[in-house]
């Protein structure tokens, strides 16, 4: 699904990994950070895809860098993040970008007058 991000200028995080072999209970904190983050002030919206080697990526929108700095110091977030050093990730990267611009495009409907030629 689209996160439903408002007009810019908004903030994204991007998070990049390479999953280690097995689940070892990566689906539930997974499950579990996505319900968390919905929680937090300045949070709006997320979208994650992974492939089937285990590399994945999950951006996250937030309304400032302050919503940023307070999730990343989230207690139950840093002990999920601890458990991913140790249990969970091969590789990861994470980057901070402001978002500037943004265009979604939808196609349109069979019949619909805008999609016609």
């Amino acid at each position: 699904m689209f996160a439903n991000t408002p007009e810019p200028p908004y903030w994204a995080v991007i998070f990049s990994s390479q999953r280690t072999a097995g689940d070892d209970g990566y689906s539930d904190m997974a499950e579990r950070m996505v319900q968390l983050a919905g929680e937090q002030p300045g949070f709006l919206g997320a979208e994650s895809a992974r492939d089937g080697d285990g590399f994945g990526i999950t951006v996250s929108y937030w309304s400032s860098e302050d919503a940023i700095a307070a999730w990343k110091a989230d207690a139950e977030h840093r002990l999920a993040q601890q458990q991913g050093f140790v249990r969970w990730y091969a590789e990861l990267a994470l980057r901070v970008a402001k978002v500037e611009r943004a265009k979604v495009w939808q196609r349109p409907e069979q019949g619909d007058a805008a999609g016609q030629g």
